[in-house]
């Protein structure tokens, strides 16, 4: 059984309900999930560490950045040791905008460059997740669990 924390922002639901998707399945498989929001939870990035597996969730606006609620964190990566810890990201979008899911590609990109590992599935989502995106998720979560 690992220790997984799914840590998300989400503005209109969207990333919640893939974050809520992941959640259930790895519950139903027995592990233990804490599920924190970068709105509401604090987050010190030193507690990643106390984790076999953490999952990432950002939604993308227009302009793709990562969400304000989640700078910070983002910025913090820098500051922990997280060589070889395992990862994952995944979140929604608008493929509409010029660029889809940049946030999502972002926090990867971070992670990777500095040393962790990740699941290499970047799960993204355009708007509402649809029955076969809630698969999608099932999928990522067993893919992640997998690595563990």
């Amino acid at each position: 059984m690992a220790k997984i924390l799914i840590l998300y922002i989400s503005a209109t639901g969207n990333t919640e309900m893939m974050a809520e998707a992941i959640a259930g399945y790895l519950e139903y498989k027995n592990h233990e999930v804490v599920i924190k929001t970068f709105d509401f939870d604090p987050i010190d990035v030193e507690e990643l560490l106390d984790y076999d597996l953490v999952l990432i969730g950002t939604h993308s606006n227009d302009d793709g950045e990562i969400p304000f609620e989640a700078e910070d964190f983002y910025d913090e990566l820098d500051e922990v040791n997280l060589k070889d810890r395992l990862f994952g990201v995944f979140g929604s979008g608008d493929t509409a905008y010029d660029e889809f899911c940049l946030s999502v590609d972002l926090m990867g990109d971070k992670l990777e460059h500095i040393g962790a590992k990740l699941v290499p599935i970047r799960l993204k989502v355009d708007l509402t997740p649809a029955n076969e995106d809630m698969e999608r998720c099932d999928a990522f979560a067993e893919t992640a669990v997998q690595m563990v």
